[in-house]
């Protein structure tokens, strides 16, 4: 796994084989932040990782410049491996040792750019309950996004706040956000 852009570009970074992870693919990542690119400034905004894993996601914008991250991951041996990799960066990620769905649901923050990568055997029941507690909890900031990664047999274009999805590979991004205001 690598960094793919920004001030760290094109480090390599080695998690513990015994995580229980799937990061997110290099040619997915990549894809990811061309969209965010066209859409963001990486400096003025917010990042909230959830099912956080290696960090791989947040260590992308943290090279780009954002300095608001939260990982979220309820696996000891994630958490411990994000934080040794920000310290050796000199990146400033908060991470939180926590269950994913207890988090959204006592948290009093709020981010730009959401992104959650839950494992991909999750029923579309657990599916739903992220952007459900992500706009009934208030967590997106009004111009943000929230973007669930998952298996191309999974389908979340149902779900209220869906927007669009894109495929790379055997992922698929799918992006949710609020329904824009129209003024009459």
């Amino acid at each position: 796994m690598r960094i793919i852009s920004g001030q760290f570009k094109g480090r390599r970074i080695t998690p513990p084989k015994k995580l229980p992870v799937r990061p997110t693919t290099d040619m997915a990542k990549e894809a990811l932040f061309n969209i965010l690119n066209n859409t963001y400034y990486f400096d003025e905004i917010s990042v909230l990782d959830l099912f956080a894993g290696t960090g791989s996601i947040s260590y992308e914008f943290a090279s780009r410049g954002t300095e608001t991250i939260t990982c979220v991951d309820e696996d000891a041996g994630c958490i411990k491996f994000i934080n040794q990799t920000a310290e050796d960066f000199e990146m400033d990620i908060k991470t939180v040792k926590s269950d994913v769905f207890k988090f959204l649901e006592k948290a009093k923050l709020q981010a730009t750019v959401i992104f959650a990568d839950p494992p991909y055997g999750f029923s579309i029941e657990l599916f739903s309950k992220i952007p459900e507690l992500v706009f009934k909890n208030d967590l997106l900031e009004a111009d943000g996004v929230l973007i669930v990664e998952h298996a191309k047999q999974m389908d979340l274009s149902e779900l209220p706040y869906f927007s669009y999805s894109k495929n790379y590979g055997s992922s698929l991004f799918s992006y949710f956000e609020r329904p824009a205001l129209t003024i009459t």
